[in-house]
């Protein structure tokens, strides 16, 4: 019991200043009940600039993540790799994230759209709603005037479209040129360059000089017109698949007027490709070059390049190697690249495992999705991710992952707002019903004819006042 002289002093400091402390009896608890009350806390987030991701499963905090705002002090490089099984919410985010990037003035967004749906791709639904019209390169449509790019556009340096022009013929056969075959390429392309200057020179030029190569070009290496023309044979039957073969249509004349390189959002419609053929690779690399040396430019815009099936560069040790050189722009001149690529095990045990390992390394974002436990522990040996993180992924429901941007790890819930679901939805063929498409036809067809009613109605009145006036 406290003495009265005490309390005296305590009420009139009260009094005086205010009561200043607070006395706390002491509370006697065992450690079950106590961690309700002391509630673990999560890692730090990154920060409060950028743009919103979600929530952190964890702590309930906001996920902000932009690659441009943390470059440089929590990120060595702004490329990002998201990882995991169909159905778990990649897409969703892949699409949220660009819209909202959009919504930054200096941005801009090349997409590589490999997966379709309803005949077209599945960006198909933003790209209208921004007012944009897909690059779709289709081989079927591209005789019927569709969308031409040129590997020979006089916007590709002469040295970019020589090693454009190898890519594509090391592509398709598999192995790299040998020193003859480079030097009957070489020459021809020299010729068609310097001699073609009233048009846009095109692949049939290239084709028809290395069937037919200029003596000149035999007499400054002391060598045979025949030895020539043997040497670039392979090499012309390659070209002539771009040219008169399946993939005709697509890349055998000027690059098509219109394509507005200054759009914010770009997309190419791959989806009428064969995923699983040698064309999608030629394409990649053509895709590659073609932005290479007209999209990026030294003009303070933040790009972001997003690919699907990304498993289709990697796998491809040219193309690897030329999108590797690509990436090396992102210090330098702004440029963010995203790969969306189903199992790790796609792309380094594949045929490009060196170039994959260095494109990896490139990127600091990792985002992973849920995936089968030997997946996971696989892709958690090769990213270095903590036992668990390795251990959930597994478990993880659509649309929460596992994000790991240079080493700050967290698992996040994508949030995606009523305005984004409809865009972003692209699994309707697997949802939707016989009696949803018929109700959807029925409402359409009673809009139309309400339409329909209410433009013979305003005719009719237009008519009877015209009518009266007269």
């Amino acid at each position: 019991m406290r003495d009265p002289l005490s309390v005296v002093t305590d009420a009139f400091t009260s009094f005086l200043f205010g009561k200043v402390e607070t006395t706390r009896l002491p509370v006697r608890t065992s450690t079950g009940q106590a961690q309700a009350v002391y509630l673990p806390t999560a890692a730090p987030g990154l920060g409060d600039s950028g743009v919103i991701i979600g929530r952190e499963v964890y702590s309930g905090k906001g996920y902000i993540y932009d690659p441009f705002q943390l470059y440089g002090q929590q990120l060595p490089a702004p490329h990002w790799l998201v990882l995991g099984e169909s159905g778990n919410g990649k897409s969703a985010l892949e699409k949220t994230y660009v819209m909202r990037q959009l919504r930054f003035r200096d941005r801009q967004v090349v997409v590589l759209d490999a997966q379709g749906e309803d005949g077209v791709g599945e960006w198909n639904l933003i790209a209208q709603e921004l007012g944009i019209t897909p690059i779709r390169l289709d081989p079927t449509a591209a005789l019927d005037h569709g969308i031409r790019l040129n590997p020979l556009d006089p916007s590709i340096t002469t040295t970019g479209q020589l090693a454009l022009l190898r890519t594509i013929i090391e592509v398709a056969m598999g192995h790299g040129l040998d020193e003859r075959a480079g030097f009957a390429l070489k020459v021809a392309h020299a010729y068609v360059t310097e001699t073609i200057v009233e048009r846009q020179p095109v692949l049939t030029d290239i084709v028809e000089r290395l069937r037919h190569p200029e003596a000149e070009s035999a007499e400054a290496m002391n060598v045979a017109i025949d030895d020539v023309r043997a040497w670039g044979l392979d090499v012309a039957l390659v070209l002539d698949r771009l040219v008169d073969g399946d993939l005709r249509g697509m890349f055998d004349g000027p690059t098509t007027v219109g394509i507005d390189l200054d759009a914010p959002l770009i997309v190419f419609d791959l989806s009428h490709i064969d995923r699983n053929s040698i064309a999608m690779p030629i394409l990649m690399a053509i895709v590659g070059v073609w932005l290479e040396h007209t999209w990026i430019r030294p003009d303070r815009k933040k790009r972001i390049f997003l690919v699907e099936e990304a498993w289709h560069i990697i796998n491809s040790p040219f193309v690897a190697q030329l999108f590797q050189r690509l990436l090396k722009f992102g210090r330098r001149l702004g440029l963010s690249f995203v790969a969306v690529v189903h199992h790790l095990s796609d792309v380094v045990d594949g045929a490009a495992a060196k170039e994959a390992a260095a494109i990896l390394k490139m990127a600091s974002t990792r985002t992973i999705y849920a995936q089968k436990a030997d997946e996971a522990r696989a892709t958690g040996r090769v990213l270095g991710l903590p036992r668990w993180a390795v251990e959930i992924i597994p478990s993880l429901t659509p649309g929460i992952a596992v994000w790991d941007v240079n080493g700050n790890v967290q698992v996040v819930k994508h949030l995606i707002t009523d305005t984004e679901r409809p865009l972003v939805f692209t699994d309707r063929a697997m949802t939707e019903s016989s009696l949803d498409l018929a109700a959807g036809d029925a409402l359409r067809a009673a809009e139309l004819e309400a339409e329909q009613r209410a433009a013979a109605f305003v005719e009719q009145h237009i008519g009877d006042s015209e009518s009266t006036v007269a």
